[in-house]
């Protein structure tokens, strides 16, 4: 008989033990707003959210290569802004140079400003990022993973932006055309000028194409990283519908729990009392 009554006794603490981490679990889910903290609290909510928390880290990664793309897309696009400012000044150099009033210092000054601008452009077609990374892909595009199936181009190559200029019915390349126009200028031919005119003309319109294009990518990694805010909201929604506390379902809960753990307490405060004669009796 005394046998019985401990067990009754250690069943009694246990159950009293687990009121208690009852309502600490309903505290904290009180104090911090979830209450899905394990695969006992409901297995179907749980398996759920395991698989929103999956398509979360999916969706993290694809707004970092978002992220990372817009970058890259902005640094081309800054670029070509700046080729297109060294052409349009390499004209008006060209330009005033045919005006017949220079001396030879005048000339060479122009020169050299050309040789710069030629240097400067050729910087901003090699040009690379802190980590290395250059502004312009070489020969081919590197695609970058932004959603399920889909990678895109997030900057055009230093090939495609520097070279195959029509001019006239040539190709050329942006140094080509710099070349051209400094020898142009150190010869002072008139009938040379004319002709680097033209080749600037050529490179300017190559590069006013390859702004736009540039434009289109950035426009698209604009739309998708848009629709990726979106359907990570979703999912932040559908998270929170699942892990959420019911405040008024769980304080409920606390504060019956509190009821029953204080009457157990009480009861075995009194059943403590009692002598060995009175349990086995």
């Amino acid at each position: 008989m005394v046998g019985i009554t401990n067990k009754t006794l250690i069943a009694e603490i246990r159950r009293q033990q687990q009121l208690s981490q009852g309502i600490v679990e309903g505290q904290t889910a009180i104090s911090t707003g979830i209450s899905l903290t394990k695969p006992s609290d409901n297995a179907l909510a749980w398996v759920q959210v395991s698989e929103i928390g999956k398509a979360q880290a999916q969706q993290s990664a694809w707004k970092a290569n978002i992220s990372y793309g817009t970058t890259r897309a902005a640094n081309a696009e800054a670029n070509l802004e700046q080729i297109t400012t060294l052409l349009v000044r390499a004209q008006e150099l060209v330009t005033s140079a045919r005006n017949g009033s220079l001396n030879a210092s005048g000339r060479a000054a122009i020169v050299e400003e050309m040789k710069t601008i030629r240097t400067t452009i050729d910087t901003m077609l090699t040009q690379k990022d802190y980590q290395g990374v250059p502004v312009f892909d070489d020969m081919q595009s590197v695609l970058v993973p932004v959603s399920r199936g889909l990678n895109l181009a997030v900057v055009g190559t230093r090939q495609d932006v520097s070279e195959g200029i029509d001019v006239n019915g040539t190709p050329m390349s942006l140094d080509d055309i710099m070349a051209q126009n400094i020898t142009a200028l150190e010869s002072g031919t008139d009938a040379d000028l004319i002709a680097s005119l033209d080749a600037i003309r050529a490179g300017q319109t190559h590069i006013v194409v390859e702004q736009a294009k540039q434009g289109v990518r950035g426009d698209r990694l604009d739309v998708i990283g848009e629709r990726l805010t979106n359907i990570d909201l979703d999912l932040s929604e559908r998270r929170q519908g699942l892990e959420a506390t019911d405040l008024a379902e769980v304080i409920s809960s606390v504060k019956a729990k509190l009821l029953q753990l204080e009457a157990a307490q009480s009861a075995f405060a009194r059943i403590n009392q009692q002598t060995l004669f009175d349990l086995i009796r």
